[in-house]
C-alpha cells in the first residue's frame, strides 16, 4: 500500500498520522521544526500548543464538550494524550502543555509504521498527501498551495466578525429588510444619535486583545482593518461605512435611523447571524459589553467572537469536497486538515485531521467515504465547510448554531437545547462507528 505524507506535526497532523498508522498505513510526518521554527513555536515536539493550554469546555452540555466526546468515541490520540496530561481547570479540559506534546511525540515515535522527517517541504509532493500545516504555514509551502487553490480562494489573514444566535436578536427592535426594499435578508438594528455616540465612545475606548508578534498589523492593508480602528478615524466614519442608514426605513418610526448595524445570515438553517463589517481585535469580554449596546442585541448570545490574526486557510465550500479533498486536483489524493480547512480551535483542527485520515484510508482501500452524521459536531462542522456562503466564507468553531435545529421545536433554554443536541449527536456518531468496521 502507498505511503501517505502528512505535512505538519501539529494537532491535526498528529491525529491524522495516528488514525492512519493504527490502521496499518505507512506514514511519513514532515515537520520543519526544530530546524526551522515559527514566531510562535518554542520546541520541536509534535502537537506543541502555542496559545492557551485550555482545550475548552469538557462537559457534554456544551458544543465543545460534544465534539470532545465524539473524538473519544473515534479513538482520538490527541484526546487520549490530553486527558493523560490534564491539569485542574474547572469544567474545561486544560493540559500541561509540555507533558501533552511529549506524550503525542512519544506515541507517534513508537509506532513502527510512522517515520518523522524533520524537513521543510517547499511544495506539495507527489503521491498521497494530507496537508495539515496550520495557520503558521511557511511561506514557500503556502505559495505552493495558493497556486493550486487559486488566489481568490486562499486567505493569509483572518478578519472575522462576531456571530450571534438568531433567536437572541430582539425582533421588537430589529427588523428584517434589505437596502432600498431589496429583499429581507438582513436584520437591521437602528440607532438614534444618542445611542450611536454612546456606542462610538465605548468602541474606541474598549480594550484590545494583546496581539502576538505573528498577528496581522491592522495597518497592513485596508481589508483587514478592525472596526474599532476604523472608528478612530472620526466619529462619523462608521456612519458612512458599515453603519450607513441609507436605503433603510425603520418600520416602527417611519424614518431613516441615525445609524444601522446590519446582521447577515451565516448558515443555511438561519440560526446564526454575523455583524456585518465588525471584524475586531477587542477582547472577548469587551466585545460582549460593547456590542450589546447595539439596540436589539442587548441579550445577544454570542456563538463566535471576532478575531484578527495571521491564519492561512482556504475558502472551503469552493475548494474542498465533503471528504476534505482538493477539488481541483482531480485524480490526485491531496487532502487538507486542521485550520487550513476553515475551522477554528484545537479540537476542531484535531477533528479535521481525523476526518482527512479516515477519508484517505477509505480512498486507499477503494471503499466509500464515511458519512459523518449531520446531527454530530463533526458532521455539523463538515456541513458548514461544504455549504457556507462562498462570497462571505469565514472560519468557524464548533457551537450550537451549526447543529441542525429540531423540527418544529424552538428551544429557548440554552442548557436544555444543548442536552438535546448532545443526546442526538452521540447517538448518531455511535451508530456510525457500529456501521463502519474500519473505525
Amino acid at each position: 500500500m502507498n505511503r501517505v505524507s502528512v505535512i505538519g506535526g501539529g494537532l491535526a497532523g498528529s491525529e491524522a498520522a495516528s488514525q492512519l498508522a493504527r490502521r496499518g498505513i505507512e506514514v511519513d510526518i514532515y515537520e520543519m521544526r526544530p530546524n526551522k521554527s515559527t514566531p510562535a513555536h518554542k520546541t520541536g515536539m509534535l502537537a506543541e500548543i502555542v496559545c492557551s493550554n485550555s482545550f475548552g469546555a469538557n462537559d457534554i452540555s456544551s458544543a465543545a464538550g460534544i465534539l470532545k466526546h465524539e473524538l473519544k468515541i473515534l479513538n482520538s490520540l490527541v484526546m487520549e494524550c490530553a486527558e493523560n496530561s490534564q491539569v485542574p481547570a474547572g469544567k474545561a479540559l486544560a493540559v500541561d502543555r509540555d507533558v501533552f506534546s511529549s506524550l503525542v511525540t512519544e506515541r507517534l515515535s513508537s509506532m513502527p509504521n510512522v517515520r518523522i522527517i524533520r524537513e521543510e517541504l517547499l511544495e506539495i509532493p507527489e503521491g498521497e498527501v494530507i496537508v495539515a500545516t496550520g495557520p503558521l504555514t511557511s511561506m514557500p509551502l503556502a505559495l505552493s498551495l495558493k497556486n493550486i487553490i487559486g488566489e481568490d480562494y486562499f486567505s493569509f489573514y483572518d478578519a472575522v466578525a462576531p456571530i450571534v444566535m438568531a433567536d437572541s436578536i430582539d425582533v421588537n427592535i430589529a427588523w428584517k429588510a434589505g437596502r432600498y426594499g431589496r429583499g429581507s435578508d438582513y436584520f437591521n438594528c437602528p440607532m438614534n444619535k444618542e445611542q450611536y455616540i454612546a456606542f462610538y465612545g465605548a468602541l474606541v475606548s474598549a480594550e484590545r486583545a494583546v496581539p502576538h508578534n505573528f498577528e496581522v498589523d491592522s495597518s497592513f492593508f485596508e481589508g483587514c482593518m478592525p472596526v474599532e480602528q476604523v472608528a478612530r478615524r472620526g466619529i462619523d466614519t462608521l456612519r458612512f461605512g458599515a453603519l450607513k442608514p441609507v436605503g433603510l426605513t425603520d418600520p416602527k418610526t417611519g424614518r431613516e435611523p441615525y445609524a444601522v448595524v446590519q446582521l447577515r445570515q451565516d448558515n443555511i438553517d438561519g440560526t446564526m447571524f454575523n455583524l456585518v463589517g465588525f471584524q475586531t481585535s477587542l477582547r472577548h469580554g469587551e466585545q460582549e459589553r460593547v456590542f450589546r449596546m447595539i439596540p436589539g442585541l442587548q441579550n445577544a448570545e454570542f456563538v463566535r467572537f471576532g478575531v484578527m490574526h495571521r491564519n492561512i486557510y482556504v475558502n472551503a465550500p469552493a475548494v474542498l469536497n465533503s471528504a476534505l479533498r482538493i477539488k481541483s486536483l482531480k485524480g490526485k489524493n491531496v487532502f487538507l486538515a486542521g485550520q487550513l480547512t476553515g475551522v477554528e480551535g484545537y479540537m476542531e483542527s484535531t477533528a479535521m485531521g481525523l476526518v482527512a485520515a479516515l477519508n484517505m484510508y477509505c480512498t486507499l482501500n477503494n471503499v466509500p467515504d464515511p458519512v459523518f452524521p449531520r446531527e454530530s459536531a463533526i458532521g455539523s462542522l463538515l456541513n458548514y465547510l461544504q455549504n457556507a456562503d462562498v462570497k462571505h466564507f469565514q472560519p468557524m468553531n464548533v457551537n450550537l448554531g451549526i447543529f441542525p435545529p429540531f423540527d418544529g421545536k424552538k428551544i429557548k433554554n440554552k442548557t436544555e437545547r444543548c442536552q438535546m443536541v448532545a443526546k442526538r449527536a452521540i447517538e448518531k456518531i455511535s451508530e456510525m462507528t457500529r456501521e463502519h468496521d474500519f473505525i
